[in-house]
């Protein structure tokens, strides 16, 4: 394994290429270590920008990306956020360093256990870890600051608009699964707001009831 394979500056590098100059989300990168948070025979790409497969046709989000969805979610620290697909729990991480506390959701049980195992050895506890149907949200802890859906489906399902409070902001793909516009919204009082295209990219699909039945 190379030196490089050990150190997350070069995903802060990455990231900062890709746009991002938040000094906050530069250092969450920067104190999450990705090699944590991928299987293990993949360790040597861990700080490599790139998305890693995780079983069931699902891979991470490639580090880059997740950076410009987090940055389009305006968090200042304060929030009660959302997350839509746990994944191995990097992402999460992450949004467990910017926020005041994230709940996930995972649909396949075997990856939420492995992320589960793989934030509780990184000593992260502000967040809460369901396994489910992701599309449909998780309405019991609504109304949320924040909502970030990693996986794409052409709409906001609409729970996940439901759930979230006015003022609150969004992130999803939208589109139908491998080419999509990563799309940043925000609750009014009418309803969701679009705000802008964050950046074209290919996702996964949005499975669950309000999204793509499998």
């Amino acid at each position: 394994m190379t030196e490089a394979a050990h150190r997350p500056e070069g995903l802060v590098r990455a990231v900062r290429a890709a746009g991002i100059s938040d000094e906050r989300l530069l250092q969450a990168v920067r104190a999450t270590p990705r090699a944590a948070f991928v299987p293990t025979g993949h360790v040597t790409r861990a700080y490599h920008d790139v998305p890693i497969p995780i079983g069931h046709g699902q891979v991470t989000t490639q580090p880059s990306l997740s950076a410009i969805m987090l940055e389009g979610l305006d968090l200042s620290g304060d929030e009660h956020v959302l997350e839509i697909g746990t994944g191995l729990g990097f992402q999460t991480a992450l949004l467990a360093r910017l926020a005041a506390d994230v709940v996930t959701i995972e649909m396949w049980p075997d990856i939420a256990h492995q992320a589960r195992r793989n934030l509780a050895r990184q000593g992260i506890r502000n967040i809460e870890l369901r396994i489910g149907d992701g599309s449909g949200g998780v309405p019991d802890r609504a109304p949320y600051d924040a909502v970030i859906v990693s996986a794409a489906f052409p709409e906001v399902p609409a729970p996940l608009a439901e759930q979230l409070r006015c003022g609150g902001r969004l992130v999803q793909p939208v589109g139908p699964g491998g080419r999509e516009q990563v799309v940043s919204f925000v609750r009014t009082a009418t309803g969701l707001e679009r705000r802008r295209v964050l950046t074209p990219a290919h996702f996964v699909r949005l499975q669950g009831r309000y999204g793509f039945l499998s």
